[in-house]
């Protein structure tokens, strides 16, 4: 009695994980159905070689049953025509004892060939069926696993939302954020590179007027230069070509010392 619950318990909880397992992975549940129908067609076909191994027996019976009776009735038709009766006589009732024996085998050569083929028939169906079974399994394996994957780019497609209540609405806006604070760092840097400029151009420019007048005070005490204001390309124009080439030579010499 004990055991008897013990055992049925046992049983119970192997039911419950058959139906975790069923409804976890239907397909590899499909599958195992599938084996295991492909191992007892296996098992049938093996049981369909022995039964045809019979079929063949009982049909060599049959010819050799045929054989001994036209064996027999050529012996007692050659008795007969030698007018042993007596020796007619028991082969005759060895033609009658193998006709009975024959008759007997055909009918059940004839059941065995209708039940053979039957057999054979299921099976084939059967093949057939689990043929038809393997490609549905492997077509639910891909619409499963399709659908699965649909399922999940919705998902994704929904959380993937730049609303700004969602957390990529505001990692974005947070990404923004930092964007613009980083231009705007960068905007204050280029100002702030613009200051100075105006003052560094101005000494500049004083320099470069200083430098003018230093010029030009240099040709007015060479004598390259009236005290007045005038051009230096206009007093190059004054000139001659000899006094050009002489101011160019002088100018040589003074390079060169």
């Amino acid at each position: 009695m004990i055991l008897g619950k013990f055992f049925g318990a046992i049983a119970a909880q192997f039911n419950k994980l058959g139906n975790w397992l069923f409804n976890k992975d239907p397909i590899a549940q499909m599958q195992y159905e599938y084996d295991k129908a492909v191992e007892q067609l296996k098992e049938g076909r093996v049981g369909l070689e022995q039964y045809r191994g019979l079929v063949e027996r009982v049909s060599r019976q049959v010819k050799e049953g045929e054989a001994l009776i036209t064996k027999l009735t050529g012996q007692a038709k050659a008795y007969l025509k030698m007018g042993n009766r007596d020796m007619a006589a028991q082969f005759a009732l060895q033609l009658t004892k193998a006709k009975a024996q024959l008759a007997e085998n055909q009918q059940q050569l004839a059941m065995h060939e209708e039940a053979y083929n039957n057999n054979l028939t299921k099976i084939q169906h059967a093949n057939k069926k689990l043929m038809e079974l393997k490609d549905k399994i492997q077509k639910y394996d891909a619409d499963l696993k399709m659908s699965e994957a649909e399922a999940e780019i919705a998902k994704i497609s929904t959380s993937f939302n730049m609303d700004v209540t969602t957390n990529f609405g505001q990692l974005e806006d947070n990404i923004q954020r930092r964007i613009d604070a980083n231009r705007g760092k960068a905007r204050v840097a280029a100002d702030m590179s613009q200051q100075g400029i105006e003052s560094i151009k101005a000494e500049e420019q004083l320099e470069k007027s200083m430098a003018e007048d230093a010029l030009q005070g240099l040709e007015v005490e060479l004598g390259m230069r009236a005290p007045e204001t005038t051009p230096v390309q206009q007093a190059t124009k004054a000139l001659g070509p000899a006094e050009a080439e002489a101011a160019k030579k002088e100018l040589e010499k003074l390079e060169k010392a």
